[in-house]
């Protein structure tokens, strides 16, 4: 089980890892923690303004620092890039930054030449708020705020940080943290990262794809039609609404999966634990049964506990009138429903 979610979850960032060796077999990448300080910080900018008009698409690509993209008023492209580096500062010349126009379209290209071993380049970037934007990096954090248009944000060593989003599609790290605040999805959005945790707050859309290997993924206030997220290593915790004919399928091999729900909504619950405890707060009904499975128990020290606790390892029970389905698996995790205070 353990093997196959794993491979589940790391095929999310699976066209990630192969663009970025593609890249470093181009030539070695930029250091991001130099060694030998003593030389102070060299530094070059440049800065670019290109009229887009409102419903352009503006795409970045970099080898190593970090990208801010932050929508606003206007039908400009603001770019504003530093080149850094503690080495030989005759390397920040072969560090090229590179600026196509098209007919409503700006792609910014970070592009090294033969010495560039310990130069990086961070970008601060304005775009019209309905603008897209598309931002990829080797090695550098990612950052976009206020873009109403659609919004693909990927790293291969860094985290992604996406807020007030509402079109957003792609935010996948492989080495970092995901953060995703106000933000929605007109239709699919995948976020995902291999050794970082997953994190959502105040997201609305329809069908959400999220994964990581060893970290954690935590949903609060979260409204989604349908809902996949897997887990590894990690513990997942949602707590949101659910719709009516609503999917939603969790798996955590070695983590708990909590699920705070408010009980506006019915739903159908299939749970598997293998080695861990079954729990609901909500009255359930097993499956045949029309009596409801709510009791106190009481396990061990400690104060008392509501709710129906199994020592199966699965249940198929229903709450209300079971129009949404919940389907939940862990190896060695406990399954807890709870009711949202």
């Amino acid at each position: 089980m353990a093997a196959g979610l794993a491979a589940s979850v790391l095929s999310a960032g699976a066209q990630d890892v192969r663009q970025a060796r593609e890249m470093r077999a181009r030539g070695p990448l930029p250091r991001t923690a130099y060694q030998g300080r003593s030389r102070p910080e060299q530094t070059e900018r440049f800065s670019r303004r290109i009229k887009i008009g409102g419903d352009g698409r503006v795409s970045v690509a970099n080898f190593a620092g970090d990208i801010v993209v932050t929508g606003g008023p206007g039908d400009e492209v603001s770019i504003e890039a530093i080149k850094r580096t503690h080495g030989d500062p005759s390397q920040l010349a072969s560090v090229h930054i590179e600026v196509d126009e098209h007919a409503g379209r700006v792609d910014v290209r970070t592009m090294y030449g033969a010495r560039h071993d310990s130069v990086s380049v961070d970008y601060t970037i304005a775009v019209p708020s309905s603008a897209s934007i598309g931002v990829k990096s080797v090695s550098g954090n990612l950052k976009v705020a206020r873009v109403q248009g659609s919004v693909r944000a990927e790293t291969v060593e860094g985290s992604v940080t996406a807020s007030a989003t509402p079109r957003l599609e792609i935010a996948k790290a492989v080495s970092g943290d995901v953060d995703l605040s106000d933000a929605g999805a007109d239709g699919d959005l995948t976020a995902a990262s291999v050794s970082g945790n997953v994190r959502v707050k105040g997201l609305k859309g329809h069908s959400l794809n999220l994964g990581t290997v060893s970290g954690d993924l935590t949903l609060s206030n979260v409204a989604c039609d349908r809902l996949v997220a897997r887990s590894v290593s990690g513990n997942v915790e949602y707590s949101g609404a659910l719709t009516k004919n609503g999917r939603y399928d969790v798996t955590s091999h070695s983590g708990t999966v909590r699920l705070t729900l408010d009980g506006a909504t019915g739903f159908e619950f299939n749970a598997i634990s293998f080695s861990g405890s079954i729990r609901s707060e909500l009255p359930l009904t097993m499956a045949g049964s029309s009596d409801s499975t709510q009791r106190d128990d009481q396990r061990g020290p400690g104060p008392r506990r509501r709710g129906r606790v199994l020592n199966s390892p699965s249940m198929r029970a229903t709450f209300g009138d079971g129009s949404a389905t919940l389907t939940i698996r862990t190896f060695s995790g406990d399954i807890v429903i709870a009711r949202a205070k």
